[in-house]
């Protein structure tokens, strides 16, 4: 079974970046499509960015040109670069792993953007 784990968060100044890992166990990997979503407190978790298999990558529009989504199969990994971070951005960022027939969530990882 794949298991995922996020890393990399942590407390920024605005306008720093971020660069999130989510690292899968299993070298099936490959045939997951991952997202990213936030959670913000009080707020409803919101998709942030996602990757497909084929390495087509998409972005909420509160990030677009901001946030990028790459993948490193052969590490069974997945990042997400935060660049000009707001506090806005402050959340847990959690990664959502899908494949035909099964999903996974990982733990979530701490952002926050302050002065």
């Amino acid at each position: 079974q794949v298991q995922l784990v996020e890393s990399g968060g942590g407390l920024v100044q605005p306008g720093g970046s971020l660069r999130l890992a989510c690292a899968a166990s299993g070298n099936i990997f490959r045939s997951y499509a991952v997202n990213w979503y936030r959670q913000a407190p009080g707020k409803q978790r919101e998709w942030v960015s996602g990757i497909t298999v084929s390495g087509t990558t998409n972005y909420a529009e509160s990030v677009k040109g901001r946030f990028t989504i790459s993948r490193d199969n052969a590490k069974n990994t997945v990042y997400l670069q935060m660049n000009s971070l707001r506090p806005e951005d402050t959340a847990i960022y959690y990664c959502k792993g899908v494949t035909l027939g099964d999903s996974r969530w990982g733990q979530g990882t701490q952002v926050t953007v302050s002065p």
